[in-house]
């Protein structure tokens, strides 16, 4: 019983000195700055994090819906494209596959050039491995016709060259022709017959072509250059491609959408990570004011400190009392922040709606931004990760004050109280 007790008294105190009266002002405002800056700063860091989220999920879908799951190539020229998929056809949650071509060249209208990246596809096939065909907004993809030289763009492409359905384009390939009139680089003559806009970075630089116009412009002959292929689930694609390295031939690379679209999503979490220790100040500048305000605690309290210490408590007891104040005042603040910051990121994306149909603010213009809205997905992981770091500071935060605090002499500390 007076073990418990014993250890009680010093949470008792540790907690009373949080509400105490302070001869000096100062210290208790130094204690709520740093109850409100660890506050602000746990609720900046979950708010920032999942708007990280936020963007990231947008763009895994909105890339990820059009972009293959994987992707097979041969060094030779491939021909038979039915025998290979035939070849694969019982791989674990392999759907379809698709034949293409692939190329970069320059697209011009008029006096407007851009870069761009070509690729030929049949519809009939491509329509099952990629949502491209569900996000048309100007035509549609099977219009695509052999023999007729039409071509299909990104909604930004063809905003930015002013085009419209039926203008005619010029592509020109990093290749040359050779004619009794000299060296002239490769072009062609496209008609634009349909638009697409999945709202992301392919809507700036993706061209669609039928496949047997692509293989006379890329001199093909009968030959793809791979297959673009489809799983049930697309996370499990990067370890299915792997394993259909591993079976199929010699000559036949197999890539998965991690290794072409991987720097981008890589990038993002790169991102996520640098602006987490860049808020992370916010916390650490908390932990120096709850420095401060112990401190001056502990100089303010020295006659208490000795009195109780002259009845008895340990060094150990003295230090626990401060502990006890510090990590209070810590907690505290990390309750009122991780509540308040779960709340904004669960209605983020609404409570900026409400603002933007107020104000007539537009926080995303949507000619230029791929997102329209402010996206928001709160994950518990991050939540659990940014509290535990701000209760491991804050307690960090309290051993150097608590520590001073039972180095002090009672006789000592009395001898100018008397």
């Amino acid at each position: 019983m007076f073990t418990s007790l014993s250890q009680s008294i010093p949470l008792y105190i540790g907690l009373r000195y949080i509400n105490a009266k302070r001869r000096n002002g100062f210290i208790a405002f130094v204690s709520l700055f740093a109850l409100v800056g660890m506050a602000l700063g746990v609720f900046a860091l979950i708010v920032v994090l999942s708007v990280m989220n936020g963007f990231d999920r947008e763009l895994k879908e909105r890339i990820l819906r059009v972009v293959p799951h994987g992707f097979l190539t041969t060094s030779a020229p491939l021909v038979d494209w039915a025998a290979l998929y035939s070849s694969i056809q019982q791989a674990p949650g392999l759907q379809a596959a698709a034949p293409f071509i692939e190329g970069k060249g320059l697209l011009s209208f008029g006096s407007t050039v851009k870069p761009i990246q070509l690729q030929g596809i049949d519809p009939a096939y491509e329509k099952n491995i990629s949502a491209v065909g569900e996000h048309m907004i100007l035509g549609e993809l099977e219009y695509l016709q052999p023999g007729e030289y039409h071509i299909v763009m990104g909604a930004l492409m063809a905003r930015y060259m002013g085009l419209s359905i039926g203008d005619k384009v010029s592509i020109t390939l990093p290749e040359v022709s050779v004619t009794p009139a000299g060296i002239f680089p490769r072009s062609k003559r496209f008609t634009l017959v349909g638009v697409f806009e999945v709202g992301a970075q392919v809507d700036q630089f993706l061209t669609l072509i039928h496949i047997r116009d692509a293989q006379k412009l890329f001199r093909r002959g009968k030959a793809v250059d791979g297959l673009h292929l489809k799983f049930d689930d697309i996370y499990r694609a990067p370890s299915a491609m792997n394993q259909l390295q591993q079976n199929i031939g010699e000559g036949v690379t197999a890539k998965d959408w991690s290794q072409t679209q991987g720097s981008l999503f890589q990038a993002v979490k790169m991102e996520k990570t640098v602006v987490g220790l860049m808020l992370s100040i916010i916390i650490a500048v908390a932990a120096f004011n709850i420095i401060t305000s112990l401190v001056m605690m502990v100089a303010e309290k020295r006659s208490d400190i000795a009195v109780l210490r002259t009845l008895g408590m340990s060094r150990w007891g003295i230090v626990q009392i401060f502990m006890v104040q510090g990590i209070a005042i810590g907690f505290i603040g990390i309750l009122v922040g991780a509540f308040a910051g779960i709340v904004t990121a669960i209605w983020l994306p609404q409570i900026m709606g409400f603002i933007e149909s107020h104000t007539g603010m537009q926080v995303f213009d949507p000619s230029v931004y791929f997102v329209a809205y402010l996206p928001s997905e709160w994950k518990l992981s991050d939540t659990l990760m940014v509290c535990g770091l701000s209760t491991f500071i804050a307690i960090l935060a309290t051993i150097y004050p608590a520590y001073r605090a039972s180095k002090i002499e009672p006789a000592e500390a009395l001898r100018y109280d008397i």
